[in-house]
């Protein structure tokens, strides 16, 4: 089944009862009047997301919503993801998978790594090549010569390729997390990814701290992001989508004037003024828009599935993979 994303980014008073989700809104005027409209099962609940400093929630529901596995995601004050709360056993099985985990080999980590970096490069020339008419045939070169353990770094000569060419009507556009539009889109969709991914290790019965690749020591999600890595493509289609759309409205809007201002001097102006430079705010209406992530379409062992559904049969073959039951990590495909 697939779980429900929720977003609350007004004040309100969350809390718990007979096993569900109660949502209070102060400004609903008695919204919370016990029809049940206004509440939502916690077992069909994936990930929460709160992002307003006036939300109140009790502790009560934090225990249900752990206990069934949900991810909760705060946000700090430019509305940006910030923290992540998953539960701390989230399958009968944790210790044993933890213990094959941290057992696991270095030959073994290297291969699983190079799998994930074939499908991410992959996925990216897919991204490319549809959305932008781009030629990806060095990057599908590039996924296939990927060795054990990425040794010669493919990965980055492909995501430089994949950069440059991705948003090429925004000249030197460079993909960082303190970078320009739309690299604010990018940050909320992979925060998005992120917890899901991590939600779904933690389901697996891994642990998302110990990671088969990264390992920066103040990272708590390290196998969340190595894994992630195939999916984050998916998420790029969506923004390029969101931005493209934006971007037609913006030019629009900047050609219109510069048509007026033709109109009234004969002298040439630029395409843009210094006043009409690009900006993409993350607005509700967005952020609506990235909160379907969970539930993108994605190809995986053959089907078409749910990304989220698709993610919890990532993290169930990697377990497999510790355990010594395959050799293989399922990762989707367009």
């Amino acid at each position: 089944m697939i779980k429900r994303t929720l977003y609350f980014g007004n004040p309100a008073y969350l809390s718990l009862r007979n096993s569900q989700l109660v949502i209070h809104l102060p400004d609903a005027n008695g919204m919370d009047d016990r029809t049940g409209n206004n509440t939502i099962p916690v077992e069909d609940i994936g990930v929460v997301i709160l992002d307003h400093k006036q939300i109140t929630i009790t502790h009560g529901l934090m225990e249900a919503l752990l206990a069934n596995n949900s991810a909760v995601i705060t946000c700090d004050s430019s509305r940006m993801p910030v923290g992540l709360l998953l539960p701390l056993s989230g399958n009968t099985v944790q210790s044993e998978r933890f213990q094959a985990q941290i057992d696991s080999s270095l030959p073994l980590r290297k291969q699983l790594w190079q799998q994930t970096i074939q499908a991410k490069i992959a996925n990216q020339a897919y991204v490319l090549n549809t959305k932008r008419g781009e030629t990806v045939k060095n990057m599908l070169a590039w996924a296939s010569d990927v060795k054990s353990g990425d040794s010669e770094n493919l990965e980055g000569r492909a995501a430089a390729y994949y950069w440059a060419n991705m948003f090429p009507m925004l000249p030197g556009f460079r993909r960082g997390r303190e970078g320009s539009p739309p690299n604010n889109l990018l940050n909320y969709g992979y925060a998005i990814l992120r917890a899901v991914m991590a939600r779904s290790l933690v389901g697996s019965g891994l642990l998302p701290t110990l990671g088969i690749h990264h390992h920066n020591r103040y990272n708590a999600y390290c196998l969340a992001d190595d894994i992630m890595e195939p999916y984050r493509p998916f998420v790029d289609k969506l923004v390029v989508e969101i931005f493209d759309e934006a971007y037609l409205k913006q030019t629009d809007n900047i050609n219109n004037k510069l048509a007026i201002k033709q109109s009234i001097a004969a002298e040439e102006v630029p395409f843009y003024s210094k006043n009409d430079e690009f900006e993409m705010e993350l607005t509700k209406e967005i952020k609506a828009k990235l909160l379907s992530i969970p539930v993108l379409d994605v190809n995986i062992n053959g089907q078409r599935s749910p990304l989220m559904i698709a993610i919890g049969q990532t993290t169930a073959s990697l377990a497999k993979c510790y355990l010594g039951e395959s050799r293989k990590i399922s990762y989707p495909t367009f």
